[in-house]
């Protein structure tokens, strides 16, 4: 078992955290927010009162944050963890963020011989409390290889994607797909809505036809079609529309750093704001489908 220092303790960082206890680790735990710190160490978590104080002879440090921005105060700020962490850590940066910080980050630690990976994941909230989620790692294969049994204990899919920053990259390209691929169902489902049938009935066929999808058969976004799904829960996330958002501004980023076509990129991107906009942005992203509804 490991000593594990873990700052970022919002929607997907406190369940990974927790995990990481269950499964017999030594974790201790920052965030601005103390209540989850202290929710966490009455479930056998160190509290810590600074991010710097939980790195301390941590074999693994594993941030959870918001952005890049927040990504690189963490670690490269004047008073940084770069200025602080051992060179023996492993710094294991779960965010979302754009390849390039990611790059950033990696190499400065490099510089002081601290390794890095960005491993970013899939499977949501509920994906993080189950511990199933899939982690995209971008770094040196040495570096994953020492990284993948920590991974193991909070998620199913454990993937080497490439060099620092490739984690990023696939990521975005998963969600921006996920994103086309959920305002296509909706549009699709409402229209067989506006013309009397019903969408149980719809998506029995269409998921045994060649419509079939992610979206369409494990969390389709019709109200009462899936029990489970956020769509049947009042749109809870989830994965909120302003994540989507974030992440789809992400993939128009690196297509124009890339020059590459991404037109119904583009699209969603749109037709996620236009949501946001009308203030769904705390809803799970499949409330993309009552942009499609008849009014």
């Amino acid at each position: 078992m490991a000593k594990i220092g873990f700052i970022g303790l919002g929607n997907m960082g406190a369940p990974m955290a927790r995990n990481l206890i269950k499964a017999g680790h030594s974790v201790s735990v920052f965030d601005l927010n103390k209540q989850v710190v202290n929710d966490l160490a009455d479930e056998g978590a160190h509290a810590g009162t600074t991010a710097d104080e939980v790195t301390h002879g941590a074999q693994f440090v594993i941030s959870m944050l918001p952005a890049a921005k927040h990504v690189k105060s963490l670690y490269l700020a004047d008073d940084g963890l770069i200025h602080h962490l051992a060179s023996d850590t492993v710094v294991i940066d779960c965010s979302t963020i754009d390849a390039a910080s990611a790059t950033e980050v990696g190499q400065a630690l490099a510089d002081k011989g601290i390794a890095f990976v960005d491993a970013p994941v899939s499977g949501g909230v509920a994906g993080a409390s189950a511990g199933t989620l899939t982690f995209i790692v971008g770094g040196a294969k040495t570096h994953f290889n020492a990284v993948q049994p920590v991974l193991e204990d909070m998620g199913k899919n454990i993937f080497h994607a490439g060099d620092i920053g490739a984690g990023q990259v696939a990521k975005i390209c998963n969600n921006m797909l996920l994103s086309i691929l959920m305002a296509g169902t909706s549009e699709a489902l409402q229209m067989g809505i506006n013309h009397g049938l019903d969408p149980k009935v719809l998506s029995d066929i269409m998921v045994n036809s060649s419509g079939r999808n992610w979206t369409l058969e494990l969390y389709n976004p019709c109200p009462g079609v899936l029990e489970n799904a956020p769509s049947s829960n009042n749109y809870q996330p989830g994965f909120m529309v302003d994540l989507m958002a974030k992440d789809l501004g992400l993939a128009l980023e690196a297509a124009q750093n890339s020059g590459s076509a991404t037109p119904l990129g583009a699209l969603s991107k749109n037709l996620y704001t236009l949501l946001q906009n009308q203030g769904a942005g705390a809803q799970d992203f499949s409330a993309i489908f009552n942009l499609f509804e008849k009014k």
